[in-house]
């Protein structure tokens, strides 16, 4: 059954000024491949980094053009451009791409989901189909108003809803309550990707183990037909509503996000077609050409 990283980066555009990202000038698809073939990982979504490689959209299509079955894309665009809302309707005809996925880490970007910079963005994507993961720490409560008025729109918090750098301890966690209170909204799920960099322990990572099984139990397993709630209860499932069944890869090479990732595997239904729209379905519509899919897990 196919393995899939639900969040990798590629660039070219120097170091990172994140330090927990690995400190090299360029990442290239070629690297990830055979770091994915060393980890047996099939497939990966890749999330373009433009906030320290302005042509990481370019690069990641590139990989997805050359690799369609080993790649798929959650992109990103100038937000906050009038003109960037031309692009909505086609977005998802470049190749590999599924999605959005937007940061706002600039000082400057910081207030933009909660000042109107981007209120156009919710009822486009949502009348496109177009999932949007958020690095939504900061602004978790807008996350739930959007939610709330946009009930078509798929909307995913990135890492586990930590903040950017990240922090460990229990401080790193200030905001879970709030995060939690999210899981009564349907079209709203949690990425759970790096979470060892949230621990401040070795592994096996003892110390946020809490934490995931409060996620875990707040946002899975439950409606097992319903689009973002497949989930399986085994021990080594996080509560990862982005994809049908998440599990924890530890060991995946992950230096990009400072320990393991979660990987996953298609469900019974990823013949769904190379397009589909829901987002419990990223995993599986662009990867549907990948061996074993379609099969049951």
């Amino acid at each position: 059954m196919p393995i899939v990283d639900a969040q990798v980066h590629i660039w070219s555009g120097g170091k990172p000024a994140n330090l927990r990202h690995r400190q090299v000038p360029a990442f290239t698809r070629d690297e990830l491949l055979n770091e994915m073939r060393e980890a047996g990982v099939d497939a990966a979504i890749i999330h373009p980094p433009t906030s320290w490689d302005p042509n990481a959209n370019a690069l990641a299509i590139e990989a997805a053009y050359l690799h369609p079955d080993r790649f798929a894309i959650l992109g990103n665009f100038p937000v906050e451009r009038p003109e960037s809302r031309a692009l909505i309707d086609g977005w998802t005809k470049q190749p590999g791409m599924l999605g959005l996925r937007f940061t706002f880490l600039q000082p400057h970007q910081q207030t933009w989901p909660t000042d109107g910079t981007i209120d156009w963005l919710w009822p486009a994507a949502e009348r496109a189909g177009l999932p949007v993961a958020l690095l939504a720490a900061n602004f978790l409560s807008k996350v739930g108003e959007v939610a709330e008025r946009h009930p078509a729109l798929k909307l995913i918090i990135d890492h586990l809803g930590r903040r950017s750098p990240a922090e460990t301890g229990e401080a790193a966690w200030d905001n879970l309550p709030q995060m939690l209170a999210l899981a009564k909204h349907p079209n709203i799920a949690i990425k759970a990707t790096g979470a060892p960099s949230y621990s401040a322990g070795p592994y096996p990572f003892r110390d946020i183990h809490d934490k995931l099984k409060r996620i875990f139990d707040a946002f899975g397993p439950t409606q097992a037909e319903a689009d973002l709630r497949r989930v399986r209860p085994d021990p080594d499932v996080l509560g990862h509503r982005h994809h049908a069944h998440a599990v924890l890869v530890p060991a995946v090479r992950d230096d990009v996000h400072g320990g393991a990732a979660v990987a996953l595997r298609p469900g019974p239904r990823a013949g769904d077609g190379p397009r589909g729209a829901r987002l419990a379905r990223v995993d599986t519509a662009a990867l549907s050409n990948l061996p074993g899919a379609g099969e049951s897990t």
